[in-house]
């Protein structure tokens, strides 16, 4: 193939086409290129990869992290905190406390967009090994009693629930408890559904359901007057 006909066939032809296509992807450059820098600090939560299954965090306190973003204004704009990540891998991690270092090289943005600094630099975390126990439910009753009676009996449906979280706090467990049960003016057998729970926010129920919490009232016989002595 002569060069002519290479160029007629490759070159000239959409000429005008060719043309259009790269005035607009030169003119779409320009204004990408020309458009103002921004910069917008966002909040987020950390992502913890590879979470070993035996292992909990036990820090009262998960960390979270500030990350200043920079990029073209209108991406900037347009940027929502769930679109950052600032991701740590916990591959081959053991129980006890660690360190890690926060650099720009984690954090997860869209294209042409760039993470410009983190605070803070480092988080510190505790772990510790993955635990479960049995403890009993301890309904908790509130409200006056209505006079002349008490309380027969408490009974839970089921009386036990299954917790998991760090060792340490998991052995400190001794029950769970139920959201308040007003007794107030009740004076026969009454049941109620309410949730069991630990105080402790490092650990959690294995099988949130309600419990069924029965309390039966009973009467409470009079005392009978003194005798008096002739």
């Amino acid at each position: 193939m002569s060069a002519r006909e290479f160029a007629r066939r490759h070159i000239v032809h959409n000429l005008g086409l060719k043309v259009i296509s790269l005035l607009i992807a030169t003119g779409l450059w320009l204004a990408v290129s020309s458009e103002p820098v921004s910069e917008a600090a966002f909040n987020v939560a950390i992502v913890f990869q590879n979470m070993p299954d035996d292992l909990e965090i036990s820090s009262e306190t998960i960390p979270s992290a500030q990350i200043r973003v920079r990029g073209p204004e209108r991406l900037v704009r347009r940027l929502q905190a769930s679109d950052v990540h600032e991701e740590i891998d916990l591959t081959g991690i053991k129980p006890g406390e660690h360190t890690f270092d926060l650099n720009t090289t984690q954090v997860s943005l869209p294209d042409k967009l760039q993470a410009a600094q983190i605070v803070p630099s480092q988080v510190h975390l505790l772990f510790d090994k993955r635990a479960t126990k049995i403890v009993p439910v301890r309904p908790r009753v509130i409200g006056t009693f209505v006079t002349g009676y008490s309380i027969a009996q408490v009974r839970s449906h089921p009386d036990t629930v299954e917790i998991a979280g760090p060792k340490k706090s998991v052995d400190a467990v001794e029950s769970a408890i139920t959201d308040p049960i007003d007794v107030s003016g009740l004076i026969d057998r009454t049941s109620y559904s309410r949730h069991a729970y630990v105080s402790d926010p490092l650990i959690h129920v294995v099988d949130p359901h309600p419990v069924t919490i029965t309390i039966i009232m009973e009467r409470v016989p009079a005392l009978s007057p003194p005798s008096q002595s002739q």
